[in-house]
């Protein structure tokens, strides 16, 4: 399949520790692919200063012509090689799936769009637009979901201190991005980087910042609570998303 000589390669744009890695799978991709390949982007901390080019993984989404499990089978061959490069799995989309999905996938789609540089291809998410009521409704059911998840998982983690510690980290992974979805509610500025948006969110909803910012500098240091903290770190957590759920369900959204 031939290429498209008028789209260019963009790997000067990125850091330096990660140059390697992607110019490794978009290099794959144009050749694997050619014009089914519509667009790759890198997204997420991989452009951000919450960077760990030992321990962070690097985040892409992949945009193609159509899904066919022929397609898949060809990415699972990259395995072990993204592996060692510190690849994840792309996200694999195609542009219809995308358009399709803004009233669902608001508060990931505009985390994309705040964080994202597109190594090759037209950009699939610049242009997109959300109405207000679906991300908010987004927010507030992640965000009661997230309270489900942290009563079940204590009482099936037996409350144990390292295991009730992994859980707590998944959940503050999952904040930074539904606040600044919820900034953006706001009509406040977004921060692309997880301290700033929890500083900027606990100003706007009135909440103790200090509960949650031990915990997210735990996430972005990857390292683990102590056994003597993960009851009080819980008990803070689980207060603060319990509030900001009840802030979306009263926040009236205008479309």
């Amino acid at each position: 399949m031939a290429e498209k000589p008028s789209e260019q390669i963009t790997i000067g744009q990125l850091r330096q520790e990660i140059r390697a890695s992607v110019e490794f799978l978009v290099t794959r991709l144009r050749e694997d692919l050619g014009d089914d390949l519509q667009s790759l982007c890198v997204v997420g901390s991989a452009l951000t200063d919450d960077f760990d080019p030992k321990r962070s993984d690097i985040n892409t989404v992949l945009t193609v012509r159509q899904r066919t499990h022929p397609l898949l089978s060809l990415l699972a061959g990259y395995g072990s090689k993204m592996g060692k490069k510190k690849l994840r799995a792309p996200l694999l989309m195609t542009p219809e799936y995308i358009q399709q999905s803004r009233d669902v996938f608001g508060v990931e789609f505009l985390d994309i769009q705040l964080t994202h540089a597109v190594i090759y291809g037209s950009d699939p998410f610049a242009e997109l637009t959300f109405r207000k009521e679906d991300v908010r409704l987004q927010c507030e059911r992640q965000l009661k979901a997230a309270l489900i998840t942290l009563r079940q998982g204590y009482i099936r983690t037996l409350g144990k201190p390292k295991l009730v510690g992994e859980l707590l980290l998944s959940c503050v992974a999952e904040l930074a991005v539904l606040m600044r979805a919820m900034l953006w509610l706001t009509d406040n500025d977004r921060d692309r980087r997880a301290v700033p948006t929890l500083q900027k969110a606990a100003e706007t909803f009135e909440f103790d910042a200090d509960k949650i910012a031990t915990l997210m500098k735990m996430k972005l240091q990857h390292s683990q609570p102590e056994a003597n903290q993960v009851e009080n770190i819980f008990e803070n957590i689980y207060q603060v998303v319990d509030l900001l759920s009840r802030k979306m369900d009263q926040l009236q959204a205008k479309p």
